[in-house]
């Protein structure tokens, strides 16, 4: 069924929603894919982003895999101007939403990665825009707020519930059901309702497309396995997208925040029911009685209680496996890149370090041989330096 991955996606939403969603699926097809979009999307992409962003062999972090990897390669989406993938996606909606003659431009976010690629979309396109962000994320993530501000977006602190990403999704939709008509919501995540998994994950694989041709030519064939954090994942299904088809191993990996034996974690993937959030029907952190339950990270941009359809089904199929990762583990991993390769990563991308030693010696054993491992970094730690510093090695 369209909108749909195996029983997840869907649409459920206000009536008033409906419409916006039906226009919005139609441009897919008819603005997003067309030939006259794409090249102006992806001008953009290689003058204004600096893509393609580079492939880098990480050696030193390579040998402290205890053998069990031969070639451990970084897509690094840190390089994007604004510091993370979510410029890919933001430049796509806004530039969509303008030829659908959208005047105004609202989205979400958590750690702000993406609430700053919207603002920087909406400035270098001339559209007004305003960002929901939770209380407690404007506190942890300051220096995000303060590029919006400079940017020229309006940020909205939102103060109910945990004061988090998932609050401030639902604000949004809210604003975006009062104001349908002229506003065009820039979802930041593979998530929410249909068509928008579908749209995020066709605007962010462009990162697998180019890391797939990159390891080719460079290393020859495929990885073995490909790796990348998961919060509501757009980033892994934007690199996990071009190797769904090939015998490439694909690892998930979530936010474990104090401990899986707690009520702090945000491993929706792991131990997620499933429910209806944020206008589609995935996997959640609920209760017995299906309300959702708050979700806990050290990393913003992973506190968040349900995960895109696409990455429910991929778990439900087996196609890809999910990981989850605590806190402290997170931290340590960002010292040892920053200490081994010169690179200062954002705590979602900590997440997918930290699991590298489990996912290789996995690999490893399977194979009979080391393993051929490419890793999403999804970002720049910039914004983390208040929480990566609190605790030094």
């Amino acid at each position: 069924m369209k909108g749909y991955y195996g029983q997840f996606g869907g649409r459920f939403v206000a009536e008033t929603l409906v419409p916006a969603l039906e226009e919005l699926e139609a441009a897919v097809d008819r603005v997003v894919l067309s030939e006259e979009f794409q090249a102006e999307w992806r001008a953009l992409l290689s003058h204004y982003v600096g893509r393609p962003t580079p492939l880098t062999e990480a050696k030193r972090l390579c040998v402290a895999l205890s053998g069990h990897v031969a070639t451990l390669a970084l897509k690094r989406e840190d390089l994007c101007h604004t510091g993370a993938h979510k410029i890919n996606n933001a430049l796509g909606q806004v530039l969509l939403a303008k030829r659908l003659g959208k005047t105004r431009i609202i989205a979400e976010t958590g750690a702000g990665q993406h609430g700053v690629a919207t603002a920087t979309a909406s400035a270098v396109l001339d559209l007004p825009c305003e960002v929901y962000m939770g209380e407690e994320d404007v506190r942890r993530q300051a220096p995000n707020v303060l590029r919006m501000q400079m940017l020229g977006a309006r940020v909205v602190p939102v103060k109910s519930g945990s004061r988090t990403l998932k609050d401030a999704m639902n604000e949004a939709l809210r604003d975006w059901v009062t104001n349908v008509h002229t506003t065009h919501y820039c979802v930041g995540s593979a998530a929410g309702p249909h068509p928008y998994p579908a749209l995020v994950a066709e605007l962010q694989r462009v990162i697998g497309d180019e890391a797939r041709g990159q390891w080719s030519e460079r290393f020859g064939g495929l990885p073995d396995a490909v790796v990348a954090c998961v919060g509501g994942g757009s980033n892994a299904i934007g690199i996990f997208r071009a190797f769904m088809d090939d015998d490439v191993r694909l690892y998930g990996v979530e936010a474990a925040g104090s401990g899986l034996s707690t009520d702090r974690h945000a491993a929706t993937l792991t131990l997620g029911r499933v429910g209806v959030l944020h206008g589609s029907k995935t996997l959640v952190l609920s209760d017995d009685d299906g309300q959702i339950q708050e979700a806990h990270s050290i990393s913003a941009g992973l506190d968040y209680p349900g995960v895109g359809p696409e990455h429910a089904a991929l778990k439900a199929s087996g196609r890809a496996q999910y990981l989850a990762v605590a806190d402290d583990a997170a931290l340590a991993a960002a010292h040892q890149v920053a200490r081994c390769e010169g690179i200062v990563i954002a705590l979602e991308t900590a997440h997918a370090f930290a699991a590298l030693p489990e996912i290789a010696a996995q690999e490893s054993a399977r194979l009979g041989r080391p393993a051929n491992v490419l890793v999403c970094l999804s970002g720049r730690g910039d914004k983390d330096l208040e929480a990566l510093t609190a605790v030094m090695p």
